[in-house]
């Protein structure tokens, strides 16, 4: 019997982590039924070798933008720049992009300042927007509701780890939490409530690749593959089958990343 195919919405495959395995890496995946692949680009300079990535296999498709991380790192985008990558047949979403106060809070205005330049381009495009969001709920909540106020716009929360009242006000909004492996540590029982309160179109799964592995693979190289014990404990967070939760979140990743529906059946 075939695994039911599912996605793994946010991974990095062009990381050294990686190098020289992709072929391999790509393999297990479909082995493991992950058919489909968004791998994303957290530095612009870097889009040239994560678009030669989906560029060079079928089942990988790619998003880039400025990771907040990395804000005073790096050169501030522009809308414009953001538009114009998004051009490509194979550029699915923009980011990640958003706030981290964790590590990197002496950037935040920087974080904010870019991060509104993303859900510009994502207005303007059409395309997801990718959040990465630490220690920053309530400034996160208020940048994403003005700019949704202003003109609405799609958008995931990759790896949802934050507190309850930043998924309810993403959910409201219409966006969509991702489940990472973080959802299937045994310590996260009050994340995986937050989840079980949200509606099931509104799911999606991802590695956050090479990080963040789930068990059985905890403290590891995390890898694509692994997006099914993920998924399986979301299958359980949601009282389904498997089949039942692969072909919900196979549904809402179409939904919301809909250039890669449409290029897979071009």
């Amino acid at each position: 019997m075939t695994e039911p195919q599912i996605t793994d919405s946010h991974c990095h495959l062009d990381f050294p982590n990686f190098e020289g395995e992709i072929p391999e890496i790509i393999a297990r995946a479909r082995e493991a039924g992950i058919h489909r692949m968004v791998t994303i680009c957290t530095r612009l300079r870097h889009e040239p070798q994560v678009r030669a990535l989906a560029e060079a296999h079928e089942p990988v498709f790619y998003a880039a933008g400025t990771h907040p991380m990395s804000a005073a790192e790096e050169p501030m985008t522009s809308v414009a720049e953001l538009v114009k990558l998004a051009e490509h047949p194979k550029f699915v979403g923009l980011g990640e992009t958003g706030l981290d106060y964790h590590y990197t809070a002496d950037s935040a205005e920087l974080q904010k300042q870019s991060l509104r330049i993303h859900i510009e381009a994502a207005q303007e495009t059409g395309l997801p927007l990718i959040i990465h969001s630490r220690d920053a709920d309530e400034d996160m909540a208020r940048i994403l509701t003005e700019g949704y106020e202003k003109k609405a716009y799609s958008c995931v929360m990759h790896c949802f780890s934050s507190g309850a009242e930043l998924a309810r006000r993403a959910l409201e909004m219409g966006f969509y939490l991702s489940m990472s492996g973080i959802a299937a540590f045994p310590k996260s029982g009050e994340l995986r409530e937050i989840f079980a309160e949200a509606p099931l179109d509104r799911i999606l799964v991802e590695t956050d690749s090479p990080y963040l592995a789930p068990p059985p693979h905890r403290g590891k190289r995390n890898e694509p593959a692994f997006t099914a014990h993920t998924a399986r404990v979301g299958a359980e967070v949601f009282g389904l089958d498997y089949a039942e939760f692969a072909a919900a979140t196979e549904a809402n990743f179409e939904r919301l990343f809909r250039k890669a529906a449409t290029e897979r059946t071009a």
